[in-house]
C-alpha cells in the first residue's frame, strides 16, 4: 500500500522532477487531456477527476506524513486533479488547453482569497482543496476567454 500511495501522490513519479514538479504534473495532465481524455464523455471525465481527487487525498496525507511535511513538493496529485478539473469541457485545441494550463498554474501559485484559507484543512484535504480552488478560478476566467473566442 505504501508504494501505491507514493505512486499516486507523486502522479506516477512526476513529483520527483527536480525543477517545478507541480508544473510537470499539470503539464502531463494537460497533455493527457489534449491527446486522449477529451474524447471521454463529460460525465466520465468528471468522475475521473472526482476519483483522482478523492483517491489523492489519502495518498497525499500518507506521503506528506511519511516525509514529515505539510505540503511537500513531491505530492503533485493535487496539481493533476486541479488541471484536469480546469479542462472539463474545454475544446481540445492547443490554444484552449494551453490557456487552461497557464491559468491554472497562475491561480495555483497566487492562491487568491479564499484559497490560502482552504489550504489550512487537515492533511490531504488541504493539499487537494487548494488546487481545486485554483481550478475553480482558472475555469471561471477560461470560460470568459472561451466565450469571447466564440467557443
Amino acid at each position: 500500500m505504501k508504494f501505491i500511495a507514493r505512486v499516486c501522490a507523486t502522479f506516477f513519479g512526476l513529483g520527483f522532477v527536480p525543477l517545478a514538479p507541480g508544473t510537470a504534473a499539470s503539464l502531463a495532465a494537460a497533455l493527457l487531456y489534449k491527446l486522449f481524455l477529451f474524447k471521454l464523455a463529460w460525465p466520465v471525465l468528471f468522475l475521473l477527476v472526482f476519483a483522482l481527487a478523492l483517491g489523492g487525498v489519502p495518498a497525499a496525507s500518507f506521503y506528506s506524513r511519511e516525509l514529515g511535511q505539510k505540503d511537500p513538493r513531491r505530492v503533485v496529485i493535487d496539481e493533476a486533479a486541479g488541471q484536469l478539473a480546469t479542462l472539463i469541457l474545454v475544446p481540445p485545441d492547443w490554444i484552449s488547453v494551453g490557456s487552461a494550463f497557464l491559468l491554472f498554474r497562475v491561480f495555483d501559485i497566487l492562491k487568491p482569497f479564499p484559497i490560502r484559507r482552504i489550504e489550512r484543512l487537515r492533511a490531504g484535504w488541504g493539499i487537494m482543496a487548494d488546487d481545486l480552488g485554483a481550478a475553480f478560478y482558472a475555469r471561471l476566467v477560461l470560460q470568459v476567454v472561451l466565450l469571447a473566442r466564440g467557443l
